[in-house]
Protein backbone atom coordinates (compact mmCIF):
# COMPACT_ATOMS: atom_id res chain seq x y z
CA UNK A 1 0.00 0.00 0.00
CA UNK A 2 1.38 3.37 -0.97
CA UNK A 3 1.83 6.13 1.61
CA UNK A 4 3.15 9.65 1.43
CA UNK A 5 6.87 9.64 0.90
CA UNK A 6 9.21 10.89 3.61
CA UNK A 7 10.47 13.60 1.25
CA UNK A 8 7.05 15.27 1.16
CA UNK A 9 6.84 18.68 2.86
CA UNK A 10 4.00 17.21 4.93
CA UNK A 11 6.17 14.34 6.17
CA UNK A 12 6.47 16.36 9.38
CA UNK A 13 2.91 15.17 10.11
CA UNK A 14 3.53 11.48 9.32
CA UNK A 15 3.36 10.48 12.97
CA UNK A 16 0.22 12.49 13.67
CA UNK A 17 -3.19 10.84 13.52
CA UNK A 18 -6.73 12.21 13.37
CA UNK A 19 -7.81 13.76 16.67
CA UNK A 20 -4.29 14.20 18.02
CA UNK A 21 -3.04 17.65 19.11
CA UNK A 22 -1.18 19.83 16.62
CA UNK A 23 2.58 20.16 17.06
CA UNK A 24 3.54 22.81 19.56
CA UNK A 25 5.14 25.04 16.91
CA UNK A 26 1.79 25.23 15.11
CA UNK A 27 -0.24 25.71 18.28
CA UNK A 28 1.99 28.57 19.43
CA UNK A 29 1.89 30.35 16.07
CA UNK A 30 -1.88 30.00 15.69
CA UNK A 31 -2.92 31.03 19.19
CA UNK A 32 -0.67 34.07 18.94
CA UNK A 33 -1.88 35.09 15.47
CA UNK A 34 -5.58 34.68 16.22
CA UNK A 35 -5.23 35.96 19.80
CA UNK A 36 -6.49 32.75 21.39
CA UNK A 37 -5.82 31.80 25.00
CA UNK A 38 -3.53 28.74 24.82
CA UNK A 39 -4.89 27.38 28.10
CA UNK A 40 -8.45 27.32 26.66
CA UNK A 41 -7.61 26.33 23.07
CA UNK A 42 -7.28 22.84 21.65
CA UNK A 43 -6.05 22.31 18.08
CA UNK A 44 -6.41 18.74 16.76
CA UNK A 45 -5.74 17.09 13.41
CA UNK A 46 -8.63 16.46 11.03
CA UNK A 47 -6.70 15.12 8.03
CA UNK A 48 -3.52 15.29 5.98
CA UNK A 49 -4.11 15.39 2.24
CA UNK A 50 -3.13 18.28 -0.02
CA UNK A 51 -2.61 20.23 3.19
CA UNK A 52 -2.99 19.55 6.89
CA UNK A 53 -6.30 20.61 8.44
CA UNK A 54 -6.97 21.08 12.13
CA UNK A 55 -10.05 21.70 14.27
CA UNK A 56 -9.77 24.61 16.70
CA UNK A 57 -11.83 24.45 19.89
CA UNK A 58 -12.08 27.06 22.62
CA UNK A 59 -13.43 25.84 25.96
CA UNK A 60 -14.47 22.64 24.20
CA UNK A 61 -16.54 24.45 21.55
CA UNK A 62 -15.40 24.20 17.90
CA UNK A 63 -14.86 27.67 16.48
CA UNK A 64 -12.87 27.24 13.28
CA UNK A 65 -10.98 24.95 10.93
CA UNK A 66 -7.32 25.71 10.31
CA UNK A 67 -5.63 24.81 7.04
CA UNK A 68 -1.84 24.57 7.08
CA UNK A 69 -0.73 24.71 3.47
CA UNK A 70 1.68 22.20 2.01
CA UNK A 71 4.72 24.25 0.95
CA UNK A 72 4.77 24.63 -2.81
CA UNK A 73 1.26 23.27 -3.41
CA UNK A 74 -0.15 26.52 -4.79
CA UNK A 75 3.05 28.28 -5.77
CA UNK A 76 2.91 31.38 -3.57
CA UNK A 77 0.77 33.39 -1.19
CA UNK A 78 -0.89 35.32 -4.03
CA UNK A 79 -2.57 32.15 -5.21
CA UNK A 80 -3.89 31.40 -1.73
CA UNK A 81 -5.20 34.98 -1.66
CA UNK A 82 -6.96 34.24 -4.97
CA UNK A 83 -8.83 31.33 -3.43
CA UNK A 84 -9.86 33.42 -0.42
CA UNK A 85 -11.04 36.24 -2.69
CA UNK A 86 -13.34 33.83 -4.52
CA UNK A 87 -14.73 32.33 -1.31
CA UNK A 88 -15.47 35.79 0.11
CA UNK A 89 -17.09 36.87 -3.15
CA UNK A 90 -19.34 33.81 -3.14
CA UNK A 91 -20.35 34.63 0.43
CA UNK A 92 -21.09 38.26 -0.48
CA UNK A 93 -23.22 37.26 -3.45
CA UNK A 94 -24.88 34.39 -1.53
CA UNK A 95 -24.38 32.18 -4.57
CA UNK A 96 -23.90 29.07 -2.45
CA UNK A 97 -23.29 28.54 1.24
CA UNK A 98 -19.57 28.75 2.06
CA UNK A 99 -17.70 29.16 5.36
CA UNK A 100 -16.52 32.60 6.41
CA UNK A 101 -12.79 33.30 6.28
CA UNK A 102 -11.62 34.15 9.80
CA UNK A 103 -9.00 36.92 9.84
CA UNK A 104 -6.15 37.02 12.32
CA UNK A 105 -6.15 39.49 15.20
CA UNK A 106 -4.34 41.95 12.91
CA UNK A 107 -6.95 41.53 10.16
CA UNK A 108 -4.89 39.38 7.80
CA UNK A 109 -6.60 36.50 5.99
CA UNK A 110 -3.34 34.61 5.49
CA UNK A 111 -0.81 34.00 8.25
CA UNK A 112 2.83 33.22 7.51
CA UNK A 113 5.12 31.65 10.09
CA UNK A 114 8.23 29.49 10.37
CA UNK A 115 8.75 26.06 11.92
CA UNK A 116 11.74 25.23 14.17
CA UNK A 117 13.87 24.40 11.11
CA UNK A 118 13.18 27.79 9.55
CA UNK A 119 10.83 26.54 6.80
CA UNK A 120 8.00 28.91 5.88
CA UNK A 121 4.37 27.83 6.24
CA UNK A 122 1.09 29.52 5.32
CA UNK A 123 -2.16 28.98 7.15
CA UNK A 124 -5.73 30.23 6.94
CA UNK A 125 -8.77 29.75 9.16
CA UNK A 126 -12.40 29.23 8.25
CA UNK A 127 -15.40 29.50 10.53
CA UNK A 128 -16.56 26.13 11.83
CA UNK A 129 -19.55 24.80 9.90
CA UNK A 130 -22.10 22.83 11.91
CA UNK A 131 -23.51 19.60 10.59
CA UNK A 132 -22.15 16.43 9.03
CA UNK A 133 -19.79 15.79 6.15
CA UNK A 134 -22.03 14.58 3.33
CA UNK A 135 -19.66 11.67 2.70
CA UNK A 136 -20.29 10.40 6.24
CA UNK A 137 -24.06 10.11 6.05
CA UNK A 138 -25.60 6.72 5.32
CA UNK A 139 -26.38 7.41 1.67
CA UNK A 140 -25.24 10.65 -0.03
CA UNK A 141 -26.50 9.55 -3.46
CA UNK A 142 -29.84 11.43 -3.27
CA UNK A 143 -27.90 14.70 -2.98
CA UNK A 144 -26.09 14.47 -6.31
CA UNK A 145 -28.77 16.46 -8.13
CA UNK A 146 -28.26 19.28 -5.63
CA UNK A 147 -24.48 18.94 -6.02
CA UNK A 148 -24.96 19.37 -9.76
CA UNK A 149 -27.19 22.42 -9.29
CA UNK A 150 -24.74 23.90 -6.77
CA UNK A 151 -21.90 23.42 -9.24
CA UNK A 152 -23.89 25.13 -11.98
CA UNK A 153 -24.48 28.12 -9.72
CA UNK A 154 -20.74 28.35 -9.11
CA UNK A 155 -20.11 28.25 -12.86
CA UNK A 156 -22.75 30.89 -13.46
CA UNK A 157 -21.10 33.16 -10.91
CA UNK A 158 -17.63 32.63 -12.39
CA UNK A 159 -18.81 33.44 -15.91
CA UNK A 160 -20.21 36.77 -14.71
CA UNK A 161 -17.43 37.75 -12.30
CA UNK A 162 -14.80 40.30 -13.29
CA UNK A 163 -11.71 38.96 -11.53
CA UNK A 164 -10.07 41.54 -9.28
CA UNK A 165 -6.75 43.08 -10.28
CA UNK A 166 -3.84 40.81 -9.41
CA UNK A 167 -6.00 37.70 -9.11
CA UNK A 168 -3.98 34.57 -9.78
CA UNK A 169 -4.57 30.86 -9.37
CA UNK A 170 -3.05 27.73 -10.88
CA UNK A 171 -4.67 25.78 -13.71
CA UNK A 172 -5.92 22.24 -14.19
CA UNK A 173 -4.78 21.58 -17.73
CA UNK A 174 -4.06 18.10 -19.06
CA UNK A 175 -0.37 18.42 -18.19
CA UNK A 176 -1.41 19.09 -14.58
CA UNK A 177 -3.50 15.91 -14.49
CA UNK A 178 -1.40 13.35 -16.37
CA UNK A 179 2.20 12.48 -17.08
CA UNK A 180 5.55 13.53 -15.70
CA UNK A 181 4.50 17.14 -15.03
CA UNK A 182 1.22 16.33 -13.28
CA UNK A 183 0.55 17.92 -9.92
CA UNK A 184 -0.19 14.84 -7.80
CA UNK A 185 1.84 11.97 -9.21
CA UNK A 186 1.81 9.91 -12.40
CA UNK A 187 -0.61 6.98 -12.30
CA UNK A 188 2.13 4.83 -13.87
CA UNK A 189 3.80 4.87 -10.46
CA UNK A 190 1.06 2.64 -9.06
CA UNK A 191 1.76 -1.07 -8.58
CA UNK A 192 0.49 -2.28 -11.95
CA UNK A 193 1.28 -5.24 -14.17
CA UNK A 194 2.28 -4.62 -17.80
CA UNK A 195 -1.15 -5.80 -18.94
CA UNK A 196 -2.88 -3.42 -16.52
CA UNK A 197 -0.66 -0.54 -17.62
CA UNK A 198 -1.54 -1.25 -21.24
CA UNK A 199 -5.27 -1.15 -20.48
CA UNK A 200 -5.00 2.18 -18.70
CA UNK A 201 -2.84 3.64 -21.45
CA UNK A 202 -5.52 2.76 -24.01
CA UNK A 203 -8.18 4.43 -21.87
CA UNK A 204 -5.97 7.50 -21.43
CA UNK A 205 -5.44 7.81 -25.18
CA UNK A 206 -9.16 7.44 -25.86
CA UNK A 207 -10.08 10.12 -23.31
CA UNK A 208 -7.45 12.52 -24.63
CA UNK A 209 -8.73 11.98 -28.17
CA UNK A 210 -12.27 12.80 -27.03
CA UNK A 211 -11.02 16.12 -25.65
CA UNK A 212 -8.94 17.04 -28.67
CA UNK A 213 -9.92 20.45 -29.96
CA UNK A 214 -11.81 21.46 -26.80
CA UNK A 215 -10.49 24.99 -26.18
CA UNK A 216 -9.07 26.05 -22.83
CA UNK A 217 -10.97 29.30 -23.12
CA UNK A 218 -14.43 30.79 -23.61
CA UNK A 219 -17.61 29.37 -22.14
CA UNK A 220 -16.04 25.96 -21.53
CA UNK A 221 -13.29 27.30 -19.28
CA UNK A 222 -13.13 29.11 -15.96
CA UNK A 223 -12.49 28.94 -12.25
CA UNK A 224 -13.63 25.61 -10.80
CA UNK A 225 -13.76 24.13 -7.32
CA UNK A 226 -12.04 21.00 -8.71
CA UNK A 227 -13.02 18.75 -5.80
CA UNK A 228 -16.75 19.26 -5.28
CA UNK A 229 -17.59 15.82 -3.93
CA UNK A 230 -19.37 14.69 -0.74
CA UNK A 231 -16.20 14.85 1.36
CA UNK A 232 -16.11 18.62 0.74
CA UNK A 233 -19.76 19.35 1.44
CA UNK A 234 -21.37 19.83 4.83
CA UNK A 235 -25.04 19.16 5.42
CA UNK A 236 -27.09 20.64 8.24
CA UNK A 237 -30.86 20.60 8.29
CA UNK A 238 -30.91 19.67 4.62
CA UNK A 239 -28.81 22.70 3.60
CA UNK A 240 -25.48 22.13 1.84
CA UNK A 241 -22.34 24.16 2.52
CA UNK A 242 -19.38 23.90 0.13
CA UNK A 243 -16.01 23.75 1.87
CA UNK A 244 -12.35 23.23 0.98
CA UNK A 245 -11.60 25.34 -2.08
CA UNK A 246 -7.87 24.62 -1.83
CA UNK A 247 -7.83 22.76 -5.18
CA UNK A 248 -9.69 25.49 -7.04
CA UNK A 249 -8.13 26.67 -10.26
CA UNK A 250 -8.76 27.34 -13.92
CA UNK A 251 -9.95 24.42 -15.99
CA UNK A 252 -12.76 23.15 -18.15
CA UNK A 253 -15.93 23.77 -16.17
CA UNK A 254 -16.92 20.14 -16.56
CA UNK A 255 -13.85 19.08 -14.63
CA UNK A 256 -16.14 19.73 -11.67
CA UNK A 257 -18.37 16.89 -12.91
CA UNK A 258 -15.38 14.57 -13.03
CA UNK A 259 -14.31 15.67 -9.55
CA UNK A 260 -17.77 14.97 -8.11
CA UNK A 261 -17.31 11.27 -8.88
CA UNK A 262 -13.75 11.05 -7.54
CA UNK A 263 -12.74 7.63 -6.19
CA UNK A 264 -16.20 6.07 -6.71
CA UNK A 265 -16.48 5.84 -10.51
CA UNK A 266 -16.14 2.05 -10.22
CA UNK A 267 -19.16 1.68 -7.93
CA UNK A 268 -22.26 0.16 -9.57
CA UNK A 269 -24.29 3.27 -8.74
CA UNK A 270 -21.87 5.65 -10.53
CA UNK A 271 -24.07 6.03 -13.65
CA UNK A 272 -27.08 6.88 -11.48
CA UNK A 273 -25.31 9.65 -9.59
CA UNK A 274 -23.75 10.93 -12.82
CA UNK A 275 -27.21 11.28 -14.35
CA UNK A 276 -28.55 12.89 -11.17
CA UNK A 277 -25.69 15.42 -11.22
CA UNK A 278 -26.52 16.31 -14.83
CA UNK A 279 -30.23 16.62 -14.06
CA UNK A 280 -29.49 19.03 -11.22
CA UNK A 281 -26.98 21.02 -13.26
CA UNK A 282 -29.49 21.46 -16.07
CA UNK A 283 -31.92 23.17 -13.72
CA UNK A 284 -29.47 26.08 -13.72
CA UNK A 285 -27.35 25.87 -16.89
CA UNK A 286 -27.67 23.89 -20.15
CA UNK A 287 -25.56 20.88 -21.10
CA UNK A 288 -25.39 19.43 -24.61
CA UNK A 289 -24.68 15.86 -25.72
CA UNK A 290 -21.20 17.02 -26.71
CA UNK A 291 -20.74 18.35 -23.18
CA UNK A 292 -21.58 14.90 -21.80
CA UNK A 293 -18.98 13.28 -24.04
CA UNK A 294 -16.38 15.71 -22.73
CA UNK A 295 -17.58 15.19 -19.15
CA UNK A 296 -17.15 11.42 -19.44
CA UNK A 297 -13.66 11.85 -20.92
CA UNK A 298 -12.68 14.18 -18.08
CA UNK A 299 -14.04 11.62 -15.62
CA UNK A 300 -11.75 8.96 -17.09
CA UNK A 301 -8.81 11.33 -16.84
CA UNK A 302 -9.74 12.30 -13.29
CA UNK A 303 -9.79 8.61 -12.32
CA UNK A 304 -6.25 8.22 -13.65
CA UNK A 305 -5.22 11.45 -11.93
CA UNK A 306 -6.48 10.19 -8.59
CA UNK A 307 -4.75 6.85 -9.06
CA UNK A 308 -1.58 8.90 -9.41
CA UNK A 309 -2.65 10.80 -6.29
CA UNK A 310 -2.51 7.57 -4.29
CA UNK A 311 1.19 7.24 -5.11
CA UNK A 312 2.03 10.49 -3.30
CA UNK A 313 -0.47 10.64 -0.43
CA UNK A 314 -1.16 8.97 2.88
CA UNK A 315 -3.46 5.97 2.85
CA UNK A 316 -5.53 7.42 5.69
CA UNK A 317 -6.49 10.38 3.47
CA UNK A 318 -9.24 8.05 2.18
CA UNK A 319 -11.55 5.52 3.82
CA UNK A 320 -9.70 2.19 3.74
CA UNK A 321 -12.16 0.50 1.40
CA UNK A 322 -11.85 3.30 -1.17
CA UNK A 323 -8.06 3.29 -0.98
CA UNK A 324 -7.92 -0.46 -1.55
CA UNK A 325 -10.30 -0.18 -4.52
CA UNK A 326 -8.26 2.32 -6.49
CA UNK A 327 -6.28 -0.05 -8.72
CA UNK A 328 -9.01 -2.64 -9.39
CA UNK A 329 -11.62 0.11 -9.63
CA UNK A 330 -9.58 2.12 -12.12
CA UNK A 331 -9.12 -0.96 -14.29
CA UNK A 332 -12.87 -1.58 -14.24
CA UNK A 333 -13.61 2.04 -15.17
CA UNK A 334 -11.11 1.90 -18.02
CA UNK A 335 -12.79 -1.18 -19.45
CA UNK A 336 -16.20 0.49 -19.25
CA UNK A 337 -14.93 3.68 -20.86
CA UNK A 338 -13.30 1.78 -23.72
CA UNK A 339 -16.54 -0.12 -24.21
CA UNK A 340 -18.55 3.11 -24.42
CA UNK A 341 -17.12 6.64 -24.09
CA UNK A 342 -20.43 7.81 -22.63
CA UNK A 343 -21.00 4.79 -20.38
CA UNK A 344 -21.83 7.00 -17.40
CA UNK A 345 -24.91 8.32 -19.25
CA UNK A 346 -25.96 5.28 -21.31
Amino acid sequence: MNTMTDTSPLAVFNGLRRGEPAPEWIAEAVTRAWNLDPSRTLITLIAVSENATFRIEVDGVPVSVLRVHRPGHVGDSRQIAGELAWVRRLAEEAVVRVPDVVPTASGDLLHTFADPSGSTWYCVAFAFVAGDILEDIADPRPYYAEIGATTARLHQQVQGWQLPDGFTRFSWELADMLGETCRWGDWRGAQLTPVQTGLLERAERAALAALEGLPASGDNWGLVHADLRPSNIMIDGGALTVIDFDDCGFSWLLYDFASALSFIEHEPYAPDIAKSWVTGYRTVRPLTDADLTHAAALSMIRRLTMLGWTTTHRADALPAELWDAQIPGTLAVAEKYLGSPTWLFD
